[in-house]
Formats: structure tokens, sequence, C-alpha cells
């Protein structure tokens, strides 16, 4: 089975992009999926689309949540 992929779409200085950044370290050394992280000041694209609902979390290219990371619902994903 391959390694999952969780993406967290963010950008420098958001307070809540830190809080999932850690929380998502945390679960991954358990969980073992992989982080990706793209900050959204380097795509005028990704800024238009994110911005106001940063951090946004993806699985394997599926959005899950944004703001926070729901850590019961990411487990259940993972499954």
């Amino acid at each position: 089975m391959s390694i999952r992929t969780v993406t967290m779409y963010g950008r420098d200085g958001c307070h809540l992009c830190d809080d999932a950044r850690t929380q998502l370290a945390g679960l991954a050394a358990e969980l073992g999926f992989s982080i990706e992280e793209i900050d959204i000041e380097t795509d005028d694209d990704l800024h238009a689309r994110y911005l106001e609902r940063i951090p946004v979390i993806a699985l394997d290219g599926e959005e899950l949540f944004d703001f926070f990371v729901d850590e019961s619902a990411l487990r259940a994903a993972l499954a």
C-alpha cells in the first residue's frame, strides 16, 4: 500500500496554519502519512481560491477541512 498524502494549503504568518502543521506532524508520526505544504501566496489562483479558508487540509487531493484539522475525521478517512 502506498503512503497517503495530506496536503495543507496555507501561508506564512497564519496562526491557524501553525496549529494545523503541529497537529498534522504528530498524526503523521503516528499514522504514517506524508505531509505536503503548499504556500498559497506563490500562486495567484491558489491565493484567490483559499485565502479566506486557510488552512485547507486535503487527503490525496480531496479537500476535507477548512480552518482546522478534525482529528477523528482524518483518522476515519485514513482507515
